[in-house]
C-alpha cells in the first residue's frame, strides 16, 4: 500500500523522538514536562497548537479542580508551531493527546501505537461549506466545480473524501485548489466555489463575519453512519497498559468538563479566559460563546460522553484504505477502547 511521504515523516519522526526523548519548546499554556520523571500521579495533556475556546472542557476541568479531585496532577500543554502532531507523546512530554481518531488510526497505521480513548466529537465536525446562493445543495452538485481545502491532510481532506464518495465522485472530477488556512477569505472573494471546514468554527466565522452561507453535512454511507471520527483524546498503548487508574482518572475528569460546557456554555467561557488569549475582550467572548454553542450539538450526538462506535472505525479504516492513506494493515478494534469510560471496569 502506498504511503504518502509527508505522512511516512511524520511517523518516522515521532518514532526517532521516542527514541531520543528530547525536549520541545513552544509550550504556551505551561511550562514543557517531561511526564516520564514527573511522577506517576501526574499526566500531561496534549491540546496541539493554539490556545482556544475549542479545548474548553479542559480548560473546565482544570479550572474546577476536577483533575486535582481524581487525584491527578494534570498539566495542559500547547504545543510549539513547528511541532508535529504526535511527536511530544512520542518523545514521552505527553501522555494524552486531542487530535482527531482519523489521524490517530492514521499514525497508529505507521507505526505509532496510538488509542483513542475517549470520542469528545460523537459527530465529524467537517462540513462543506457554500455560499448561501451557490447552486451546489449536495455533495453530487460538485461536479466541475472548485472545492478550497487546507492542503491534502488532516479532516478537511478526509471530510472532502469521504463526502466525494458518498456521491460516487472522486478528486478528479472537482478541481481541489489547496488555499491554507484561507477558507473564509478564498469564498468571499470567490477564489473557489465551496471550501471544507469545521461547523463548529469556520462555519461560525462566515456568520460572525457578516457572510450568508449554508453548510452541507457528509452524509452517512450504506451502514448508516459518517466513516470518520472526529476529536478524540489519545494516548500510546503502553501507557494505557502501564497507568489505567491514571487514565480513567484524566478520563472522568474531562468528560466531567465537557458536561460542564454542555450544560453552560457561558461559564465555560468565562473560566477558558485565563488560558485563551483575549477573551476577556466582549467582542471575543461573543465569538466564543457562537464557538461553543456550535459545539455542544457534537458533543452529545452519540449514545453517551466518550463512546465509540465500533462501526464507525470499520468504516474508517475502509474509507482511509481504499484512498491509500494508511501506512499499512491496522485494526480497527485495536485504535480504540472504551475501557477508560466513567462506568467500565479497568
Amino acid at each position: 500500500m502506498t504511503v504518502r511521504p509527508a505522512l511516512a515523516a511524520l511517523a518516522a519522526g515521532v518514532l526517532t523522538l521516542a527514541a531520543c526523548a528530547s525536549p520541545t519548546s513552544g509550550d504556551t499554556s505551561a511550562p514543557p514536562t517531561d511526564s516520564a520523571s514527573a511522577g506517576q500521579d501526574a499526566m500531561t495533556i496534549g491540546l496541539t497548537y493554539t490556545p482556544d475556546i475549542q479545548f474548553a472542557p479542559f480548560y473546565v476541568a482544570a479550572e474546577r479542580g476536577y483533575y486535582e479531585d481524581a487525584g491527578v496532577d494534570v498539566t495542559l500543554r500547547h504545543h510549539g508551531a513547528s511541532e508535529g502532531l504526535f511527536s511530544a507523546i512520542g518523545a514521552g512530554q505527553e501522555d494524552l493527546v486531542v487530535a482527531g481518531g482519523d489521524e490517530m488510526l492514521q499514525a497508529r497505521s505507521q507505526g505509532v501505537p496510538l488509542k483513542s480513548v475517549a470520542t469528545l466529537y460523537q459527530s465529524y465536525p467537517v462540513v462543506l461549506i457554500v455560499p448561501a446562493d451557490s447552486d451546489i445543495t449536495s455533495a453530487a452538485d460538485l461536479r466541475g466545480h472548485s472545492v478550497g481545502i487546507p492542503g491534502p491532510f488532516g479532516e478537511t481532506y478526509f471530510g472532502l473524501l469521504a463526502l466525494l464518495g458518498s456521491a460516487g465522485l472522486t478528486e478528479s472530477d472537482v478541481d481541489v485548489q489547496n488555499i491554507g488556512f484561507t477558507q473564509q477569505a478564498a469564498l468571499s472573494a470567490g477564489h473557489v466555489d465551496a471550501v471544507m471546514g469545521f461547523v463548529n468554527n469556520d462555519a461560525v466565522r462566515f456568520a460572525q463575519a457578516g457572510m450568508d452561507v449554508r453548510t452541507i453535512a457528509i452524509p452517512d454511507d450504506a451502514q448508516g453512519t459518517v466513516p470518520l471520527v472526529g476529536i478524540s483524546l489519545g494516548l500510546l498503548d503502553k501507557t494505557a497498559e502501564a497507568r489505567p487508574d491514571d487514565v480513567a482518572a484524566v478520563v472522568a475528569a474531562s468528560l466531567h468538563g465537557v458536561q460542564d460546557v454542555i450544560d453552560d456554555p457561558g461559564a465555560a467561557v468565562e473560566l477558558s479566559a485565563k488560558y485563551v488569549p483575549d477573551l476577556a475582550r466582549p467582542d471575543q467572548q461573543k465569538a466564543a460563546l457562537a464557538a461553543l454553542e456550535a459545539t455542544v450539538p457534537l458533543f452529545q450526538a452519540g449514545p453517551a460522553l466518550g463512546a465509540h462506535d465500533p462501526a464507525t472505525w470499520d468504516a474508517m479504516v475502509g474509507l482511509l484504505s481504499s484512498r491509500g492513506l494508511l501506512g499499512g494493515e491496522v485494526d480497527p478494534a485495536a485504535a480504540w477502547t472504551d475501557q477508560f469510560l466513567p462506568g467500565a471496569s479497568n
